[in-house]
């Protein structure tokens, strides 16, 4: 975090790449794990020169990545790790498979079952879910796809299991606002980069700026960037988050009026009688 005696917690939270079922319909025909598709290339090229603008341009470091265990956002938090962590920033290197060398002690990353994709059919088509809804993700085979070395496994995950599948869209909502603060509060000293899904992306901009906003368009590796003071020596060491002015790249918003019960109403004029 920043020196001195305010200082800040920064959490960037970022939806996964270009996943292979939007590119190739027919994929999921034959796939093993129809409701688990990986990136395509240009995915991998997106999230790695992600991982390169944060390293340049975010002006904090990242300390500590979690991520859900979607194979689509695995593969993106390898990518962006790859470049965070590269030892050469060469120009030309667009993917991990550049063959791109890593310090491995920049930063640690965790599996966050929490950061999850929305189990309903809004989320996952219902003929590519599991018919049995279980979706079937051990551990040691997500972090197998991270990064060897920046893997910390002695993390205790937040969320110890999957939601139950026909999870409700707004139980998820609250469910992504939860766990940006709940992790953020863990690792109060630390910079956070959360690998997650739309609606993920989406509710850490609508619940984190004063104005009423709808999210309507989350593209491959958007993110937000939040931020809240940490007050030293004070009992309530952390402030609230707030969404950063330019801390929502890719993310497509529009005006919500509010609900009716929190319109103030102007008061009646007295009566001429």
């Amino acid at each position: 975090m920043d020196s001195g005696q305010q200082n800040h917690q920064n959490v960037v939270v970022m939806r996964h790449g270009d996943r292979i079922d939007n590119f190739e319909p027919l994929w999921t025909e034959k796939a093993a794990r129809p409701w688990d598709p990986p990136l395509v290339l240009d995915g991998k090229v997106r999230a790695f020169c992600t991982g390169k603008k944060f390293k340049s341009n975010l002006g904090f470091p990242i300390h500590r990545v979690f991520v859900s265990p979607f194979l689509r956002c695995l593969q993106t938090a390898s990518e962006v790790i790859y470049a965070l962590c590269a030892v050469d920033d060469c120009a030309t290197h667009m993917s991990s498979a550049d063959g791109v060398s890593i310090d491995t002690s920049k930063l640690k990353v965790s599996v966050e079952y929490g950061l999850c994709e929305m189990l309903n059919k809004r989320a996952v088509r219902a003929e590519n879910a599991p018919k049995d809804g279980n979706f079937a993700f051990t551990i040691s085979e997500c972090e197998a796809v991270l990064p060897e070395g920046t893997v910390d496994s002695s993390v205790e995950r937040v969320y110890k299991e999957l939601p139950k599948w026909e999870e409700p869209e707004e139980v998820a909502r609250d469910r992504y606002k939860s766990i940006i603060k709940i992790l953020a509060d863990k690792y109060p000293a630390e910079n956070l980069l959360l690998v997650t899904h739309g609606e993920g992306v989406g509710v850490s901009v609508a619940a984190h700026t004063e104005e009423h906003v709808t999210v309507y368009e989350v593209e491959y590796c958007a993110y937000s960037i939040l931020q809240r003071t940490m007050k030293e020596k004070e009992s309530n060491a952390a402030g609230e988050f707030k969404l950063c002015n330019q801390g929502h790249t890719g993310i497509l918003t529009m005006p919500t009026p509010p609900r009716a019960d929190e319109i103030i109403k102007e008061p009646e004029p007295p009566s001429s009688s």
